[in-house]
């Protein structure tokens, strides 16, 4: 897979699909990871520039712990014929390298002149929105560099663990966990992946040429 700097934007837009099959390994350095994560986290839109979203980079036995937190609290929570069908997905993400815990700070609104504070609280839906796009940038950024990667949801059952064991500020809401490591299988829905008609997806009006 060619490097970040070999490839154009709309061309990293297409490399950028969720791998479930992944190995404990990296074609690049931990350093070179937490750079990606850090540029997307210091460039990523905000709203007003709030700059609200947090993230934590786990590696080997904290990577790990964290999905040995999220099978123990799938096998609490779930009913036994979902949890038959989530248990193997967990040992996959689990045999990742690493994954990217990604939260919004609800301290951060709090340095906005009242009237400004009010009208981001009127809009919850763009923190979300900020959020995502640090997620998106972060994991097109390690895509791009030859790792595979999957965007998961577990923040309910586990945040209370990732607190606890993280020293994580209790403002930190967690969002999203993206795993990454080496792809050892074609990414979801195959290398040929079939799209619906972009003439059902987008209207256009007004266009001149």
């Amino acid at each position: 897979m060619p490097s970040a700097y070999d490839v154009s934007f709309l061309e990293a837009i297409k490399i950028r699909r969720s791998t479930l099959a992944l190995a404990k390994e990296s074609p690049i350095s931990d350093e070179r990871i937490v750079h990606l994560v850090r540029h997307a986290i210091k460039y990523a839109p905000s709203p007003f520039h709030v700059q609200s979203c947090r993230a934590i980079v786990l590696f080997g036995a904290d990577h790990d712990k964290l999905w040995d937190f999220a099978l123990l609290r799938a096998k609490e929570q779930m009913p036994p014929d979902v949890f038959v069908k989530s248990e193997p997905k967990i040992h996959e993400y689990k045999g990742g390298y690493g994954t990217v815990l990604f939260f919004e700070d609800i301290e951060a609104v709090k340095k906005f002149p009242p009237f400004l504070q009010d009208l981001i609280k009127q809009f919850p839906e763009w923190a979300e929105h900020s959020n995502g796009m640090n997620q998106f940038i972060a994991w097109t950024a390690l895509n791009t560099e030859g790792l595979g990667a999957n965007l998961q949801h577990y923040q309910k059952m586990i945040d209370k663990d990732v607190i606890a064991t993280w020293n994580v500020p209790e403002t930190w809401s967690l969002r999203a966990q993206l795993v990454f490591g080496k792809a050892t299988g074609p990414p979801r829905g195959g290398v040929n992946k079939e799209f619906a008609p972009l003439e059902d997806r987008v209207l256009v009006y007004g266009k001149n040429h």
